[in-house]
């Protein structure tokens, strides 16, 4: 009896030890639940407030699709062109209040900085730029108020007084360590919060041989090709524009345009070889082997584009083109032919809604593409390409949603992501 009443005792404390234990272990759980919820509050707070959410802007009903129409405060209208209507409104104003880039003072004017080469001709982005930055209220004197850094160096420059690439690679190199060694803000982020700006294909080569430069800073080019070293969300593509532009702007016409397609220009990349071989005798589409002689007349090549309804925009020694923005300012629509090509502003707009995009291979199939567009789809295209023109224009001194300021987006869009 007394070895019976003994095993009843030890059986009744082990499992009050079992129950105490089972608490704590409740307890434990129930304090490490409370905390990953607090943290998930708090980072959910912290984040909603730094950036604008798009779940938060741009939930609508998925029953009925719509054109989103939204308004600015200055009452302009910014339509399903773009990606996310509402969040680019409010992303775009908290842009113009609060943007700021600290400009290096550093640099001989007179050599490769501060100062574009000149503002015409197809690579005139890269003046612009250089110029509106200085003229825009996104400049600052105070480096520690700066959410960027702009890195102002010209290869294109360097270009016109005939450096050669190696000694272009030295001078951008020198003048980068040189900001590193007499600033402390390259070395806080490694770069991540530093920019230059090329438009030349020279430049892309010169910059290419500072390994921490293109794979730290943030990189605004003419020529995206993600297949050679372009990183969509990191670097910015700038568009090329040819300025001024010899004709006024086109559009609101396109019972007026008889030519399905046009294309004129040099055979200095194989996709370029390859539609003029092909397209070149064809009676519907105009395509023509080399650029046309202006001994035929006065502005024959910008007035073709007024007359077409679709303009081929092959890839040249580089991806990009600048018949791109020219077919944009005259009133055609864009046929983009070249793979790897990171479009400008391609994370704002939908280029679907403005041009037709197509693949290299798809250069066969070209007419048959373009006819079987449907009437209401090619009065579509056309009136957004209208719609779009103001974006690949450049001002001085630069005006709201033009060039400039959709670069400068683009690089609002990426500070985000730096942390220091």
């Amino acid at each position: 009896m007394a070895a019976g009443k003994l095993y009843q005792q030890l059986q009744q404390q082990q499992q009050v030890h079992q129950s105490m234990c089972s608490l704590k272990g409740s307890l434990r759980t129930l304090a490490v639940l409370t905390l990953i919820s607090f943290t998930y509050l708090s980072l959910r707070s912290s984040y909603s407030s730094s950036f604008i959410s798009v779940s938060s802007v741009s939930l609508l009903p998925a029953t009925k699709k719509t054109a989103i129409l939204v308004k600015d405060h200055d009452d302009n209208e910014i339509s399903d062109l773009y990606h996310s209507p509402s969040v680019f409104k409010l992303n775009y104003e908290e842009m113009e209040r609060n943007f700021k880039i600290y400009i290096y003072p550093d640099g001989d004017p007179n050599t490769f900085y501060q100062t574009p080469r000149k503002l015409t001709g197809k690579y005139a982005s890269e003046g612009y730029f250089f110029q509106n930055i200085r003229e825009s209220r996104f400049q600052t004197q105070d480096p520690d108020q700066a959410h960027l850094f702009f890195i102002p160096i010209s290869c294109h420059k360097m270009r016109g007084k005939g450096t050669s690439y190696e000694n272009m690679t030295i001078i951008v190199e020198n003048y980068v360590e040189s900001l590193k060694s007499k600033y402390p803000y390259w070395n806080r982020t490694l770069g991540a919060d530093h920019f230059f700006v090329t438009c030349h294909d020279v430049g892309v080569r010169a910059t290419e041989g500072v390994p921490f430069l293109i794979k730290n800073a943030i990189r605004v080019v003419c020529s995206p090709s993600y297949d050679v070293g372009f990183i969509p969300h990191k670097d910015v593509a700038l568009p090329q524009v040819l300025q001024p532009f010899a004709l006024p702007a086109g559009g609101n016409d396109v019972e007026n345009r008889t030519t399905l397609g046009f294309w004129a220009g040099h055979r200095n990349s194989r996709i370029r070889v390859i539609l003029a071989r092909v397209w070149e005798n064809d009676t519907e589409l105009d395509i023509s082997n080399n650029r046309i002689n202006r001994a035929t007349g006065h502005l024959v090549y910008q007035k073709r584009f007024y007359g077409s309804k679709y303009c081929i925009c092959p890839g040249g020694s580089q991806v990009n083109s600048a018949r791109i923005a020219d077919s944009i300012h005259y009133g055609c629509i864009p046929v983009i032919l070249s793979n790897y090509y990171d479009l400008p502003f391609n994370d704002i707009l939908d280029w679907h809604k403005f041009s037709v995009v197509l693949k290299e291979q798809d250069v066969y199939r070209l007419k048959q593409i373009l006819k079987d567009i449907p009437d209401n789809k090619l009065v579509s295209l056309h009136k957004n390409v209208v719609k779009v023109q103001k974006h690949f224009q450049w001002n001085s001194p630069p005006v709201k949603y033009d060039a400039f300021h959709l670069v400068m987006y683009d690089l609002w869009l990426r500070h985000h992501v730096i942390k220091y």
